[in-house]
């Protein structure tokens, strides 16, 4: 293994998904377990949910980046482009929360605190946030892609060297995400 890959793998830490390529490979799109579970969500809700991260309100630009800086650090010349309320698609469902989009590294928190039980013989139990930091370096291409059969359902697939996907959905506002993602990988190109 490569020192390379062994330095992504520490960095990236997530559920892989595994996408389907349908025609044209930049037109993916999500498995049917994923689509629908996040749109029942009212705009007012998922703006207040924005305010949220780990039981803490965030109420200015400057506790965004306190908290970011507090759950993924902080380079000398890091700059913090955009943070927005979304949804992580995982194996289990999709996960709520916000994603960080800085000069350096694309990151995700979960809003809430999820539950690890270890093997039965040890019955010990620990509640940790889902995070997912993933240096723009190590991002090979991010895709913009919809669900077929509902074109409003609009998704962000991030893809590392590694082939490791990850999918986000249920931006506030996607196009401006994207814009954002864009500009890191870019300015790090």
């Amino acid at each position: 293994m490569k020192k390379g890959n062994l330095l992504l793998q520490e960095l990236v830490t997530s559920i892989p998904i595994i996408s389907r390529a349908f025609g044209n490979p930049s037109k993916r799109y999500l498995a049917e377990s994923c689509s629908g579970k996040y749109h029942n969500k009212s705009s007012a809700k998922a703006k207040k949910n924005m305010m949220r991260l780990g039981g803490m309100k965030t109420s200015n630009t400057m506790k965004v980046k306190k908290n970011f800086i507090q759950l993924f650090g902080m380079k000398e010349r890091e700059k913090l482009l955009k943070a927005s309320q979304c949804y992580l698609s995982t194996t289990s469902g999709p996960i709520s929360g916000i994603l960080f989009i800085s000069t350096h590294k694309v990151a995700f928190c979960s809003d809430r605190s999820i539950k690890i039980i270890s093997s039965p013989e040890q019955d010990f139990n620990t509640r940790i946030h889902y995070k997912v930091a993933i240096p723009v370096e190590k991002i090979n291409c991010v895709n913009q892609s919809q669900n077929v059969e509902k074109p409003s359902e609009k998704y962000i697939e991030i893809v590392t060297e590694d082939n490791f996907d990850f999918w986000f959905m249920g931006f506030l506002n996607y196009q401006k995400t994207f814009k954002y993602l864009q500009q890191a990988m870019f300015s790090h190109a």
